[in-house]
């Protein structure tokens, strides 16, 4: 028995010593082909290429760029963006305009993003910090409120406009382009990803690393391909990763709301509707960001109503009861329709005589008006990938999950990945390993894998909890909301989930 263990390690010990050659050979090569004249081998052979040039892809770039391991171990880095990246790296906030696309920072994508360099450029007038928050069952009104104010850890989340981080990651990338080897080819598509076995060359056999063909006419070569491309990846393709989960019957209806400027608006917002929740998001004094998940249908019609109605009916789905909302969806449409700002008006006081709420103290401020052309829509998914790595393949953001925007974790588990990612390479380079080989990359998919998995699950249930209003779920979910309310120490445990945190 002791022979067969002796054995055992001493053949462990042995591929372990092959990994540490090949690593060391390739990183050799690589050096010798910088130095030769071959400036054509050079300029196609990278370490690591990521495809996808969005928030998730791009924060890994900067990211690797601003690690001193990653630059001193002189490792040539590739993004690669399909579309014009000029727009957001001139975007300039405009006083009294938001992009209808905003983000909810946790604590932990702050703190990373302060690591990385990027906190620093982010537009400080256009963050909004916010340490309250509540949520309510739009059919029992039963409540659940979080509140960190008088906590020392700082807010809930940070509301960011998507234009502000993206922004702030390319100038941080730009700012590191001294130091670091970080080739950004944006406006650029991937025309192919293969394996090429034909063309190997002569000093060193690359035909298992990665060939990524562009619409430039460039083929580029890979130690480890990462896929940060979206939900429908070119790269999880390529790797024969399934994506496993289904569409909602929903969509998402965002907009940019201008509220009551009176108000101090330092509150978030959301009412689980039976067709799916509304959420109100501060941007600043007089300014929110909508996001409302309904039906295809309703959602159609939302998008499409006059803007003085859109803003009573938002109003309405925030502060009626669920048969004077569905009064309301029945006048979407065409033909004459009623009059929104009365009906919306007469039903509220009628409601409010009957019932002990303060509306100032329970609701969101009042909406005034929509900012012209910010309405638009999106189909709802719930995605994760059947496996995150491959043999010098990884996939981070949607590329590997989608998760449905009830509790804003879309981009922080995005930035998790990346975050994670970041720390196992530089545990490569530090141990002298491969940082395509999949031994390696295990350490990344095993960490996200069930973190994502457990978000998604909890997301999905919420949904599914929420999407109905037959009595004995709304009971129990009512009675559940309002234990919660109550118990401090199971509270502070769901932030700390939230916050990403624990």
């Amino acid at each position: 028995m002791s022979e067969g263990k002796g054995k055992a390690s001493e053949g462990k010990k042995k591929s372990e010593r092959i990994q540490t050659l090949i690593a060391t050979q390739t990183h050799t090569y690589l050096a010798t082909v910088s130095s030769s004249s071959s400036s054509d081998i050079l300029e196609n052979i990278y370490d690591i290429v990521i495809v996808g040039g969005g928030i998730s892809g791009s924060a890994l770039a900067c990211a690797l760029a601003s690690s001193p391991k990653i630059t001193g171990s002189q490792k040539r880095v590739a993004l690669i963006e399909s579309s014009d990246m000029s727009n957001i790296k001139e975007w300039k906030p405009v006083k009294g305009e938001f992009s209808n696309r905003v983000s909810s920072l946790t604590p932990r994508s702050v703190e990373f993003f302060k690591d990385i360099g990027v906190w620093h450029n982010i537009e400080e007038e256009r963050i909004k910090p916010f340490s309250d928050m509540q949520v309510w069952d739009g059919v029992s009104d039963a409540r659940i409120k979080f509140n960190n104010e008088n906590n020392r850890t700082g807010p809930l989340a940070w509301i960011l406009e998507n234009y502000n981080i993206h922004h702030a990651i390319l100038k941080t990338l730009d700012q590191y382009k001294e130091n670091s080897d970080v080739d950004l080819l944006d406006n650029t598509k991937v025309q192919k990803i293969f394996f090429d076995k034909e063309n190997k060359d002569e000093q060193f056999d690359l035909s298992d690393w990665p060939c990524v063909e562009l619409s430039n006419g460039k083929k580029l070569k890979t130690r480890l391909l990462v896929g940060a491309d979206g939900i429908n990846s070119p790269v999880r393709s390529f790797a024969n990763i399934d994506s496993l989960g289904w569409d909602y019957n929903s969509h998402a209806v965002v907009a940019t709301l201008h509220v009551d400027p009176s108000i101090d608006n330092k509150t978030a917002w959301q009412r689980f509707l039976p067709t799916g929740p509304i959420a109100m998001l501060p941007l600043q004094n007089g300014y929110s960001s909508m996001v409302w998940s309904t039906t295809p249908n309703l959602a159609t019609k939302i998008r499409s109503m006059p803007s003085n109605d859109f803003v009573h009916l938002v109003n309405a789905a925030f502060q009626l009861r669920i048969a004077d909302l569905e009064y309301f969806y029945s006048q979407l449409g065409d033909g004459e329709s009623i009059d929104f700002f009365n009906e919306f008006e007469w039903r509220k006081d009628v409601q409010s005589k009957n019932s002990d709420y303060n509306y100032k103290e329970e609701f969101p401020p009042l909406v005034l008006g929509v900012q012209d052309k910010s309405r638009a829509g999106f189909p709802l998914k719930m995605r994760n990938s059947e496996n995150y790595i491959k043999e010098r393949i990884v996939l981070v953001g949607d590329a590997a999950h989608t998760i449905h925007p009830l509790a804003g974790q879309g981009l922080n588990q995005g930035l998790a990945d990346v975050q994670c990612l970041l720390k196992v390479i530089e545990q490569g380079i530090t141990n002298g390993q491969d940082i395509g080989d999949i031994n390696l990359l295990r350490e990344y998919s095993s960490e996200r894998y069930f973190a994502n998995i457990m978000m998604l699950g909890v997301v999905d249930k919420l949904h599914k909890l929420f999407s109905t209003n037959l009595t004995p779920i709304v009971l129990i979910r009512s009675f559940g909301l309002k234990v919660l309310n109550n118990f401090e120490p199971i509270k502070a445990e769901i932030m700390k989930f939230a916050m990403g945190t624990e």
